[in-house]
């Protein structure tokens, strides 16, 4: 049996309708329409091809970036895409550009802080791509810490001018994609100073080079920071530096939306609320944790297939007689405990991540209505959910690439520049413990708001709080039997437990400290663990809600069923500890849910590789051979191997030079 037949079996297994589970994931039959057509669109043109590119040289690669990009453009104008049509092309291009920033966070940074006025000017310019736009917040010294920044925006108001300046090494803007090569303009974060007071960061439209001849404008020096891990990868897009000596910008162009300098130098305030600007951070991290659970699927895509497609040894009498079928992979059940919850995990994330639009969705509508409740849970649901993904996924690609062996290490299989590309998001947009330490806060200040005694109704993420009384007194785990964990509430409430016992036990301990600042401090790391315990709560929560909608499909929520308990029966047995030391499980229950676990995975081995079917994803797009939907792994591993340019000629080159004589050496002391 071939690898195709291997797959062709496996398929035929499924005890549900894929077709239906590919709606699921994608959102909508809507969604599902839209990304299936623009994602054949981009495997059939050949132009989109990602033939030889870990091979390239990073000038051919950045050059070869720079013609997909413009023939994105070219194609998105000729078949006058929309613009969530032109997102997905741009996604499913797959090759990182400085399009991504411009689209991703130059033009959202415009609407989001600019004026009417200044949309209108600079909108158009944009999203006609008169000009290129880069995101310059990050510098060489600082990153998380947005309050340090050192890049000045000094007011002169002899001149209506705002004069950005560097005035320090490590005030140089580094990181920014686009910027080292291509952006015309970027939206510059600084030090806004008027008379001598420094107002915080602010941002600014600031051009960086010559629309005629694209060089860099007086008083700015700018460059690409270097390789960066991986072959391909983030090598694809120019990351860069910017230093800025007295760069004069017109007043106006300082985005003012939530505040602004009169033409006198006064610094004030206008009637939009400056909550507004969080909105555009809430957004970013949602599409992250939706980009989560992308990159982990398609590890996870490829994973599942190799597993199948791949057999190493058998029965004793096989290993004996040399005879018989060999054994699938993925039927090893250290294979499997190994890869399912990854798989569970993929879906979870993807569902999360739909909750999370709808919450940018709501806060959005609030904000505008001048309700600013929900804002700080929406900013700790989003900084968490971000760290608690985008640290998951990471590690489950790199799990992903041990789970198909040697092969996984092989550029063609894909994972290597996958894990590239994906694991800068654990440090981007936030790093992740800085955030998880936010979260904590929160939680640790709703926790103090909450009266002694009793249960008290709140709302959101946090409403599990309300019970604090029954949870840190009267609750006790029902679970006797294995297959009690098959209760979406038993669940739940071993969850909830586990997370607000920790949380209150860290706001018990902050109470010792006469500094709350060093007591925070110095409990930061089980601090940060209940934040974790707080993320995975939300996780579970809202894969189980997912469960209670009206989901179409012969067996399609009985599986899901599957994987929502193996999602969380795995979180349970990888932190059986706080289960345990918080009191919110005994062993014996501890061990019923590793007994419950096994069986699940026995449930959802027949329906493994359709689930990965339903994400949808093309060879073009999946990038591996060990992933191909074919199955036909080994042809296509050895037609790799034979494209590398080191095989276009048999003696390499410099055998003359350093081999040869080495030999000769060795043969001439041979003789004596």
């Amino acid at each position: 049996m071939d690898g195709s037949d291997h797959l062709a079996h496996e398929r035929s297994k499924a005890q549900f309708d894929v077709e239906k589970m590919k709606i699921v994931w994608a959102g909508s039959l809507y969604a599902f329409q839209v990304s299936n057509r623009i994602a054949r669109l981009v495997a059939g043109d050949p132009a989109f091809t990602k033939e030889n590119r870990a091979v390239l040289s990073r000038r051919e690669l950045f050059k070869n970036t720079l013609r997909k990009a413009a023939h994105a453009w070219k194609r998105i104008t000729e078949l006058g895409l929309s613009e969530e049509e032109a997102s997905w092309l741009r996604f499913y291009v797959d090759e990182l550009s400085y399009a991504y920033v411009h689209w991703g966070m130059f033009v959202p940074a415009i609407k989001g802080s600019g004026t009417e006025d200044q949309q209108n000017k600079w909108l158009p310019l944009a999203t006609n791509m008169q000009i290129i736009g880069t995101y310059a917040q990050t510098e060489l010294g600082h990153g998380s810490n947005v309050r340090g920044l050192e890049t000045t925006a000094n007011f002169d108001p002899k001149t209506d001018e705002f004069i950005i300046h560097s005035p320090t090494l490590t005030s140089s803007k580094w990181w920014p994609g686009g910027l080292g090569k291509i952006a015309t303009h970027a939206v510059v974060y600084a030090r806004l100073i008027t008379d001598g007071q420094d107002h915080g960061v602010h941002g600014f439209i600031v051009q960086l080079r010559s629309l005629d001849d694209h060089l860099p404008l007086p008083g700015i020096t700018v460059g690409d920071i270097g390789m960066k891990f991986g072959s391909g990868a983030f090598n694809s897009i120019d990351n860069g530096f910017v230093r800025f000596d007295h760069v004069h910008i017109p007043r106006n162009q300082m985005l003012m939306r939530v505040s602004q300098v009169t033409r006198e130098g006064k610094y004030v305030h206008s009637n939009v609320p400056r909550q507004l600007v969080y909105g555009a951070m809430v957004y970013v991290r949602q599409i992250i944790v939706v980009d989560a659970s992308i990159a982990l699927s398609r590890a996870v895509c490829i994973a599942a297939r190799y597993s199948a497609v791949r057999r190493q040894f058998g029965s004793e009498n096989h290993e004996i007689s040399g005879t018989g079928v060999e054994t699938q992979v993925i039927d090893y059940k250290t294979q499997q405990s190994r890869l399912f919850p990854l798989l569970a995990s993929a879906y979870a994330f993807r569902f999360v991540g739909e909750w999370l639009k709808w919450l940018y969705t709501d806060l959005t509508q609030k904000l505008e209505a001048n309700d600013f409740s929900t804002l700080p849970e929406a900013h700790a649901c989003t900084a968490g959910l971000k760290s608690l993904t985008t640290s998951a996924a990471a590690d489950g690609i790199e799990e992903c690439r041990k789970l198909c062996g040697g092969h996984g290490y092989l550029t063609s299989s894909g994972l290597p520049e996958l894990y590239a590309v994906f694991v800068p998001a654990c440090t981007y947009e936030g790093d992740n413990i800085v955030l998880l330490l936010q979260v904590a806060r929160f939680l640790m200040k709703t926790i103090s708001k909450l009266p002694s005694g009793g249960n008290y109704k709140l709302s959101g993420a946090t409403a599990y709080m309300g019970h604090m009384e029954h949870y840190l007194i009267k609750y006790s785990c029902n679970v006797q039997k294995a297959e009690d964990w098959l209760k979406p509430n038993t669940i739940l409430e071993a969850f909830e437990a586990r997370a607000i016992r920790m949380c209150f036990a860290c706001a018990q301990n902050l109470t010792e400290f006469a500094d709350q600042s060093e007591g925070f401090s110095e409990l930061s790391t089980d601090l940060v663990e209940a934040a974790i315990a707080h993320c995975q709560l939300i996780v579970v929560s809202k894969f189980i809600k997912k469960l209670q909608q009206n989901i179409e499909g012969n067996g399609v929520k009985q599986q899901l069923e599957t994987l929502c308990y193996i999602y969380a029966l795995h979180l349970i047995h990888k932190n059986s500890g706080d289960f345990l030391s918080t009191g919110s499980l005994n062993p014996k229950q501890a061990s019923l849910a590793n007994d419950q676990l096994r069986s699940l995975y026995a449930k959802v081995r027949p329906n493994v590789i359709g689930l990965v079917d339903a994400f949808n994803y093309s060879d073009h797009f999946l990038g591996s051979v060990l992933g191909c939907y074919d199955g036909n792994v080994y042809p296509k591993l050895y037609e790799e191997a034979c494209k590398d340019p080191l095989n276009d000629s048999v003696v390499a080159d410099g055998y003359g030079e350093y081999i040869q004589p080495l030999l000769n050496q060795q043969l001439l002391n041979a003789r004596l």
